[in-house]
């Protein structure tokens, strides 16, 4: 079993507890947890099918090898957010992907339709902020997971509750610690997963945890594809009204890992800065994936073949 931990005012009364403490279905929830204003019955969000493409996309989007990217900034994604927090109806969650994923996306059909299924799908490399404007939206810059964590935390500070699960033992308790620290937010529970897959058993502990821990935002530190298929298949469990894959964020937010220049990655660099200090781990996703990515993107520029 992973590391856990999690705010003792939403536990209740222990690991056997069916809901958070102060719960109950007729007078509300006395903790901070507040189900009754989640659209809650019986302890599960009221919604007769999952959240939909269609329905919940609400931004012009772009198609990068057969793949819809949103096409938004920071400010979009936090307002979205917010919006999302604010409904309360059903569990949304965001894919923050780059060309690794576009690219993982064309080996896996079943990735591209998690990918598709995502109810945001935002742009974190340069190279999909050149492919949009290529496609007629003026993207000014990409949208960097570790940025858009920091961003919406400093923003909202302690409005939220926020739960972070991923990233190796101790990372995202120190991770907690530099966010409350610094932008006063309420982390109410993190969760290191152990380096295999979780046993039903762990499974259902963990989403037992995040239930009870109520946050309003989860993130998920796990690396792509596995966060998105995390997100995916715990989508229709998980009472939490926005997930957001950011991957690398715990590493870099935390200051385990050296976070590359602001100049370098504005001006689409930083996988170079990366493979250099990483070159056995990333080899593949920068050489490998990255000239696939080039030349399937070209194939397509030159109209030579069509990526649905």
């Amino acid at each position: 079993m992973g590391e856990v931990h999690a705010c003792a005012t939403c536990l209740g009364d222990g690991p056997s507890a069916a809901l958070p403490r102060g719960w109950s279905e007729a007078n509300g929830c006395a903790c901070l947890c507040q189900f009754a204003s989640r659209g809650v019955q019986g302890g599960m969000f009221v919604t007769t099918e999952p959240p939909s493409l269609a329905s919940s996309r609400t931004h012009t989007a772009f198609n990068v090898l057969g793949v819809r990217v949103d096409a938004v900034q920071i400010p979009d994604v936090v307002a979205q957010m917010e919006a999302w927090i604010r409904e309360r109806a059903v569990c949304h969650f965001v894919a923050v992907t780059g060309m690794h994923g576009v690219t993982e996306a064309q080996h896996d059909p079943g990735f591209k339709e998690i990918l598709n299924a995502a109810d945001m799908v935002v742009p974190d490399g340069m190279p999909l902020v050149w492919v949009a404007r290529w496609r007629g939206h003026a993207l000014k810059r990409r949208v960097y997971g570790p940025e858009l964590m920091e961003t919406f935390c400093r923003e909202t500070g302690s409005r939220y509750r926020h739960f972070l699960y991923g990233g190796a033992p101790g990372v995202p308790e120190l991770l907690a610690r530099i966010l409350t620290d610094r932008q006063g937010v309420r982390v109410v529970g993190t969760y290191s997963p152990p380096f295999r897959p979780l046993t039903l058993a762990e499974s259902e502990e963990v989403a037992t945890l995040i239930n009870k821990t109520a946050p309003d935002v989860l993130w998920v530190g796990l690396s792509t594809p596995k966060q998105e298929r995390w997100m995916y298949e715990r989508r229709n469990t998980l009472r939490v009204p926005v997930m957001l894959g950011v991957g690398a964020a715990f590493d870099l937010n935390s200051g385990r890992v050296r976070q590359a220049p602001r100049w370098i990655r504005e001006h689409g660099l930083e996988w170079l800065f990366r493979l250099l200090m990483e070159p056995r781990r990333l080899w593949k996703r920068y050489l490998l994936y990255g000239s696939q990515f080039i030349g399937y993107v070209g194939l397509e520029f030159l109209g030579w073949r069509k990526f649905d």
